[in-house]
Parts: structure tokens; sequence; C-alpha cells
């Protein structure tokens, strides 16, 4: 029998985050200064009525990730590579003070005595218990006080083009609901993480509409080579590190039309494709062989058959479901075993979001409508992958499908600043994490809420990180 645990994964090096939290309002880049690009033309009250949509749905998932465990496990480090429940909690409430309060309101600092505490910068994951946290009644007052002041200012905050940088276009406001949407998803990777029983429940994802093999879902499709539009000037509430947007040429290529399933992955593993070393870079080969690795994260061979545990409950592996809990070593190995290859992040989004008829960037593989779960399987609805070749609403130009929602998908790009990159709001947002230490991931995951997630986001994370809901899809030259 094969156990993968989450204290056999490699430790954590540094601590990227789709959000950097090193959060310093008093030194906020001037973006009008600078030329940041935020987008013209939208309608500010439009825009109120979404940020506090993004607010509040934001908050009810916080409620429900730490409302389904007791105080204990609340105050719990369930693995080193994560934080207890409730410094996320009062993290989130800290951000949205620091940001919301006093950046844009310029409110008196509530607590400032706990910004140090709540500073991901100066405390790593593995230390965080140590540390004189507020206790779960106290964290979810504060946070509650923090919100009630928050929904005031945004009511009252004018939201046009000519206001602040922050300000403008409710940027600070959507930022902030971003930033409680990801640490919702990392919190849920501590739930995947904590031992005992389930705490959570949901739905499964819908069925495809035919089973996978009756000729609806191709393997693979192609892209046609040329230019396109790359990143985005237009989106309100971009990041700095999606902008601006600019263009990047393509050669042709083909695209897997879905993630590569847990059974395709299957095949990888009994070929011994943790056993040879020619599929794996050598960092990749290291990390195999001090781990011992054999298989993704939380699977384990038993009886003849593949298990895995996916929130406290043991179930065989769907052989159709996309693959998860895979580094970029994995992935890069699958691969190359498979005589493919990663595909970059520049083909990442140009088949999800080029349009060869008109020639522009939609801002999703479908048009520029919003998410609707008829296309994508996003905000933590099902708790898992949908099977391969599900929500053909949700499918590109070019045929490709589960792009958005899903898994989390491995490029083989660096993360990387664009061409007229400009940090906003300050150089830590995104630019100290820029180089070959971070790999870029596309897409966003089941985990993921839709105001995070959108065909110029960008994750980024280390190459040897499996406790993410992450998977890929190859490429190959056409």
């Amino acid at each position: 029998m094969t156990q993968h645990r989450g204290h056999e994964e490699p430790r954590e090096e540094s601590e990227p985050r789709q959000l950097s939290d090193a959060f310093d309002p008093t030194q906020v880049s001037g973006p009008a200064a600078t030329g940041f690009p935020f987008a013209s033309g939208v309608d500010p009250e439009a825009l109120r009525r979404r940020a506090l949509d993004a607010l509040l749905a934001a908050r009810d998932r916080t409620t429900l990730l730490t409302d389904s465990v007791d105080d204990g496990e609340l105050t719990a480090q369930h693995s080193p590579l994560m934080s207890p429940l409730v410094w996320d909690l009062a993290h989130i409430g800290n951000q949205e003070e620091q940001w919301l309060l006093r950046a844009v309101g310029g409110r008196e600092a509530l607590r400032p005595e706990i910004d140090g505490l709540y500073n991901a910068f100066e405390h790593s994951r593995a230390s965080r218990p140590s540390l004189p946290l507020l206790a779960p009644a106290e964290a979810r007052t504060y946070a509650s006080d923090v919100r009630g002041r928050a929904l005031e200012l945004l009511e009252g905050t004018p939201l046009h083009e000519g206001g602040g940088p922050l300000e403008r276009a409710g940027f600070a406001f959507g930022m902030i609901a971003q930033h409680e949407q990801q640490h919702d998803e990392t919190m849920l990777i501590t739930h995947q993480l904590r031992a005992g029983p389930a705490a959570l429940t949901a739905p499964a994802p819908p069925a495809p509409p035919e089973p996978v093999g009756a000729g609806t879902v191709p393997s693979e499709v192609f892209v046609p080579g040329g230019p396109f539009t790359m990143g985005t000037s237009a989106e309100p509430w971009a990041l700095d590190n999606e902008r601006p947007a600019h263009r990047r040429d393509v050669a042709a290529f083909h695209l897997d039309a879905s993630p590569v399933t847990c059974g395709a992955y299957l095949r990888f593993i009994e070929d011994d494709g943790y056993g040879d070393e020619r599929w794996w870079a050598p960092d990749g080969w290291a990390m195999v062989r001090e781990h011992g690795l054999s298989a993704p994260l939380f699977w384990r061979r038993e009886a003849g058959q593949w298990l895995r545990r996916r929130f406290g409950v043991t179930e065989p592996v769907p052989h159709d479901e996309p693959v998860l809990h895979v580094s970029w070593y994995e992935a890069d190995a699958y691969a190359r075993w498979a005589g493919r290859r990663l595909p970059t992040e520049a083909e990442w989004e140009k088949a999800a979001r080029h349009d060869p008829v008109s020639g522009r960037s939609r801002r999703y593989p479908w048009g520029d409508e919003d998410p609707t779960p008829e296309r994508a399987n996003l905000g933590q609805r099902h708790l898992r992958p949908a099977r391969s070749g599900a929500y053909p609403q949700g499918r590109s130009p070019a045929g490709a499908g589960q792009l958005i929602g899903d898994v989390w998908e491995w490029t083989s790009s660096d993360f990387l600043p664009y061409p007229g990159f400009v940090a906003f709001p300050y150089r830590e947002y995104s630019e100290v994490f820029f180089g070959p230490g971070h790999k870029v991931l596309r897409g966003g995951s089941f985990a993921v809420d839709q105001v995070a997630c959108r065909g110029t986001f960008r994750n980024w994370d280390l190459p040897v990180r499996r406790q993410i809901f992450a998977g890929f899809r190859t490429a190959r030259d056409a």
C-alpha cells in the first residue's frame, strides 16, 4: 500500500499568493502618475452593486468554512504548510481594515497592534500557531465590525473615473473581495489537509451531456498561429500582473480539449512514471526520490484499487475527472512521458480568449458574460472537479473545454511581468515574486470564486506545490 500524507510534502520556501499580504496602505504607488491602466466608461453604480455582492458572497463562504468546525479545529494547525483557520479569519478582517477603512476611508485604526501578527511576510505559516492570535470569538467579532464599517464606506465612496487610484472603478473593494475569496480557497485547502470526518458537503457537479469517448469531446483542439491581445487594460478589478493589454504572437499548436484525467494519469503511474528518471526535471526527480512519491497527493493503493481522500471521505479514484494535487514537476513529467509538453502561459490564454472570427480577446472562453453554473465549476459549489467533457456551454472558440474552473492548470511559463508592467498598489503585490522560482497557473479551480477568476487572471506557485487544487493539460507543436 502506498500512502502520501501532508507532512511528507516539501516544506514551504516562501509564501506566494494570488494577492500579496504585506499590505502597507501608506506606501500605495501612484497609478495616475505612472500610467497604470484603469478601465474607462464603466458605470460606477453597477460596480458598487457588484462590489457589494462580491463582498457578501465572500463573507458567506468564509463563515461556512469557519463555522463548520469547532474552536479547537479553528486554532489547530492541520499542516505546517497552512495557517490555522483562525489566522485566516482575522487576517481577512485586518486587510479589509487596512485597505478599506484606513486607506480609502481615512479612518483611525481599530486594532493597529495586530497588524504585525497578520502580516504574512513577517511570519511563516508554520510559525503562526505560536503567535498570540485572536481567539475564534474575538476574530469573528473583529471581522464583523470591520465589515459593517466597510459596507457603510462602500455606500458613500465615489467610484467615478476622476477619483483616487484605490477608489476609481471600486478597485480597492474588488481587491478586498478577491483577497477574501482567495483565503477561502486557502481555507478549503486546509479542510482537505485536516484529519477526521468530513466537515463540508456539496452536491456532485453536473455530468457531461454524453459519456467521454462518445465522440462529442475531441482529444485535442487546434489553435491557429498569429497575434492576439494578451492581458487587459479594461477589466476594472484586474490585478497589476494582468496588465497592460499587449500584442503577443503565438505559433500554431494543439492543446488537450480537457484537463488530463485521473485515468490518463494512472497510465503514467502504471508505466513506472515515478520510477523513470528520463521524464523528470532534475529538481523534480530529486523531490520524487527524497519524499518517495509514487502518485498524486492524497492517493493510495489498497487491495489492488487506487483510492483518494477528499475532504474526509475515502473514495475510488474517478478515472474521468481531471487529476488533482499534482506539482508542476509531476505535470511536466507526465507531458514528457506522453510525448507532449505543458502549454506556455501565452498559448493557454490564446486558447481561452482569442476569437479568430472577430480577432479580439474575450473576457472568458465563452464570451464577455460573467460565469454561470452552466458554464464553469466555480465557487466551491461542488467541492470537486466535474468529469471530462462537462460544461459544453463554456468551451472556447477553438473547442477547448473546462478552461475556467475545475482545476488550476500548470503552464510551462515562469511568473514574469508583462511589457509595460506597473506595480500597484505597491511592489510586494506581485513584483517581488517575478522570476524563475515560480510557475504560472491559469484558469481557476472549483475552489475559486468568479470574482477572482477570469481569462486574464494569473496565479503562481512553487513547482513543488501539491496541496493546491492544481491539474494540467498538455500541448504539442502544430
